[in-house]
């Protein structure tokens, strides 16, 4: 484990002011009890909630996270949390804004959220917090809301990580670099040697920790090299047994990216070195097996690093008082419908982890089903704050949630999911939109970028969830789900008119919305 950042790091991302003032006031000092609680916000990139052990999929028998997993024995799982647009830039955006994507502005990986739009470290700091983020930021402008920000350009190194701090220079322009460190380790250096000496330990902190694993290609420390080295990782059911009809059907496997030879344009097996000598499906098997030994390592070194920051709350006697946090931003295929990535208003890629531990409110051992979107994070935050959800926010606090506290009668029943870059890179995913309830889930591919370019067959799709967790069966022309579908479509109208969702800024899809809505 990498404990060797020195303080000499520290005094390089940090203005001399700022560390005159914290090495003069509190050194020696006992860490005072702030009335409000800390809150310490820990996210990875596209760590999916099938790789954490304590959401019981095929492969919590490889127990891949018990740090992890301690937090939601000790605190709350949280079952039904989604994300509104399944990739990085999008929602980070709805995180740090609590709102949408048409409402933040942010459609895509190329969006940016400058400071004066960074409302939750703002929010925050009227609330009397010191505010950090450390790691993977991904929204382009300058963090510069943030009282202190270390934050990893663009995607970030797996290795020797560089990393963008404030200082004299405009910005992009200065930089640490954190040489012979796994970027695992250097973030949360980072983050132990801001929370032990760069911080007004006078004042409750927010800080927002992001890593950048396990986002693919995957690398991970070298120390675990041999981890799950000689074991055979369950795979999926539907990794070779695809359905008759469907995005995820034979006819149609040119969409999207996969594990097997069926996503020729992918080509995962060629980037992890398979041989193409192999036939399916044991090509496909051999892909998967290096394919998850590399995510989980990665995962590995996340969860042994979550343990680090629990370690140092203990031993300062503030994990009490500090609100832990741990969510991904958005889940992950892990082979499930052979697919690999993300996208997808399917479950995998859709459903995003979420996990407090807060031990004077929450229940230990405890869980949630209330439908949660990436919006409501923020306004839960500020309320832990004892703040109110400012209204320019479209997401609501789940504060009664961790209190234990009865659903309220008027919680939304369904969350809307939209995602926007038809088709792009070599994913190759049509442009969707839709709502997920608390049983059934409706999908309209409309199929078309933004001015109605590189138009892809427009379809519905319609799932069961009850019946069908695996969405194996796409049940929109059975007449039983006749009226369920149809009451949906009209909740789906509502919603987007209410969140502003809706595409009257884009003709040419709107005129595919109008041509197919009844079809």
């Amino acid at each position: 484990m990498a404990n060797h950042s020195s303080r000499r790091t520290f005094l390089k991302t940090l203005s001399a002011g700022a560390c005159a003032l914290a090495c003069s006031r509190f050194a020696g000092a006992e860490t005072p009890k702030p009335s409000k609680p800390n809150v310490l916000f820990i996210m990875a990139d596209d760590h999916t909630s099938q790789a954490i052990g304590v959401y019981q999929s095929r492969l919590a028998k490889l127990n891949p996270t018990p740090n992890i997993d301690a937090l939601a024995k000790n605190g709350m799982r949280f079952d039904n949390v989604f994300c509104n647009n399944s990739i990085c830039t999008p929602s980070r955006a709805s995180i740090i804004t609590g709102q949408y994507s048409q409402t933040n502005r942010i459609l895509t990986l190329g969006g940016q959220i400058p400071p004066e739009r960074q409302y939750l470290p703002i929010e925050m700091k009227t609330a009397g917090y010191q505010t950090a983020m450390v790691g993977k930021w991904h929204l382009s402008a300058e963090p510069g809301a943030f009282d202190y920000y270390c934050v990893l350009p663009g995607q970030g190194d797996y290795f020797n990580p560089t990393f963008r701090v404030r200082g004299d220079k405009p910005w992009r322009k200065n930089t640490i670099s954190q040489k012979g460190l796994h970027s695992s380790d250097a973030v949360t250096d980072i983050s132990l040697e801001w929370l032990k000496n760069g911080r007004d330990k006078n004042k409750p902190f927010f800080l927002m920790h992001h890593f950048k694993a396990p986002h693919d290609m995957f690398r991970n420390a070298k120390r675990y090299d041999s981890y799950l080295k000689d074991v055979t990782i369950p795979e999926p059911d539907n990794l070779h047994n695809q359905p008759a009809e469907g995005f995820g059907s034979e006819a149609t496997r040119k969409f999207g990216a996969g594990v097997t030879r069926a996503h020729p344009s992918w080509g995962l097996g060629n980037r992890l070195g398979v041989t193409k000598k192999l036939e399916e499906p044991e090509y496909g098997r051999a892909v998967y097996q290096k394919f998850l030994k590399r995510y989980l390592r990665c995962v590995k070194g996340v969860d042994d690093n979550v343990k680090r920051l629990i370690d140092y709350l203990k031993k300062t006697g503030e994990l009490d008082n500090t609100v832990i946090m741990y969510t991904g931003d958005q889940g992950f295929f892990l082979g499930e419908h052979d697919l690999t990535d993300k996208r997808w208003m399917y479950e995998e890629a859709m459903r995003m982890p979420f996990i407090v531990h807060y031990p004077k409110m929450v229940k230990p051992g405890s869980s949630n089903s209330w439908l949660i979107n990436n919006t409501d994070f923020a306004p839960t935050i500020l309320d832990l704050g004892g703040l109110k959800t400012p209204d320019y926010m479209q997401g609501r606090s789940f504060l009664p949630a961790l209190k234990n506290e009865p659903k309220p009668k008027d919680w939304r029943t369904s969350t809307y999911y939209r995602y926007w870059m038809h088709m792009a890179h070599n994913l190759k995913v049509p442009a969707h939109f839709g709502i997920r309830g608390e049983r059934y889930k409706l999908i309209f591919f409309y199929g078309c970028g933004l001015q109605g370019t590189g138009r892809t067959p427009v379809a519905w799709e319609f799932y069961d969830l009850e019946k069908d967790p695996s969405e194996m069966k796409n049940q929109y022309a059975n007449p039983a789900y006749r009226k369920i579908i149809a009451d949906m479509k009209v909740e789906l109208k509502k919603t987007r008119e209410e969140l502003n969702e809706t595409d009257k800024k884009y003709p040419k899809i709107q005129e595919i919305i109008d041509a197919n809505w009844d079809k």
